[in-house]
């Protein structure tokens, strides 16, 4: 493992107009201004050569789920794992055999769709296309379609929000309560593992936050007369490439949290988020470790096929990190 991928590793331990500040932490990258989401929030990978999911497509509390089962559970014993996606959600094959994977680690994996049957609309890929060949008009239409898929991705964000997604998210996870209360008993709680969008809603479900927040509602405005807290849902989790993270939501991270970053990634600002996040959570004790990945797109970590054998490389790795994360906790 390179240096200059490490950020930090503490047992207790979107971007903005003006020039960045020197990150406190040795080797980290600085955030660039950029958008919200981009292609590789919402556009799978080829599937690798031959693999097929082998979980189920379910229901769970009326919401969609696909639910990965180890082989020989229920005879031995599994934990349960929350798996959130990007924008690409619960019917991307390539979600579902990342979902296969964990289960064969021994994790019964729940992945619901956070989108309600929405999810983000594709990206136009300019870069697979000849542009050799292609006329001044058909450049301009593709671009054109670029533009107006990109605002369409704006606009389906303006919709899914924490008031739509929170509620969601906690029906699914009190139906597991019921249905999978041995896998909770066996891990001790409720592992937790997210991607680009779904990276945000472990960060939330991580945290200590007022009822109120916790559910995707406003926080209260008299929180000095003393709210009462909801305590964090996971009992640990890992993330890649996270989008639309606030600070106040890392602030509140509470249990083992894993994240794996992306060198001057506009998706996770360095300076309004990550590095004043990362004080909070050495200052609160919370154990975390961050690695920062170079060369690799924002993306990188979802189960996908690549041609270059950098990122092929560097995926695997953030796949062991997190699993390794879990494991451990």
């Amino acid at each position: 493992m390179a240096d200059d991928e490490i950020a930090t590793k503490a047992p207790e331990s979107d971007a903005q107009e003006s020039g960045p500040a020197e990150s406190v932490f040795p080797h980290d990258s600085k955030a660039q201004d950029g958008p919200s989401m981009g292609e590789h929030c919402v556009t799978d990978r080829p599937t690798p050569s031959g693999e097929v999911p082998t979980g189920e497509l379910t229901k769970l509390a009326d919401v969609d789920v696909y639910i990965a089962k180890p082989s020989d559970y229920p005879h031995s014993p599994s934990k349960l794992l929350l798996l959130l996606t990007g924008g690409t959600g619960v019917n991307s094959t390539n979600n579902q055999l990342q979902a296969d994977k964990f289960a064969s680690e021994g994790y019964l994996v729940i992945m619901p769709d956070q989108f309600a049957g929405n999810p983000a609309p594709n990206m136009v890929d300019l870069s697979s296309a000849d542009n050799q060949e292609l006329s001044w008009l058909e450049t301009g239409k593709l671009k054109l379609a670029e533009t107006a898929k990109a605002f369409r991705i704006d606009m389906w964000l303006a919709y899914h929000t924490p008031e739509k997604v929170l509620p969601v998210l906690h029906k699914v996870i009190e139906a597991a309560k019921e249905e999978f209360a041995d896998a909770i008993a066996n891990g001790g709680g409720i592992y937790g593992i997210g991607y680009c969008f779904g990276a945000r809603y472990i960060v939330i479900l991580s945290g200590e936050h007022p009822d109120t927040v916790a559910w995707g509602q406003e926080a209260p405005k008299d929180e000095e007369q003393g709210v009462v807290k909801k305590e964090p849902v996971l009992k640990a989790g890992a993330i890649a490439h996270p989008t639309m993270v606030t600070k106040e939501e890392l602030d509140a991270v509470k249990v083992p949290t894993y994240i794996a970053a992306v060198k001057d990634d506009p998706m996770f600002s360095e300076d309004e988020v990550l590095t004043p996040g990362r004080r909070e959570l050495e200052k609160n004790k919370v154990e975390h470790e961050v690695r920062v990945f170079d060369g690799v797109p924002h993306g990188f970590a979802v189960l996908g096929d690549y041609d270059d054998p950098k990122i092929k490389q560097e995926q695997a790795q953030a796949y062991g990190a997190m699993l390794g994360w879990i494991q451990s906790h």
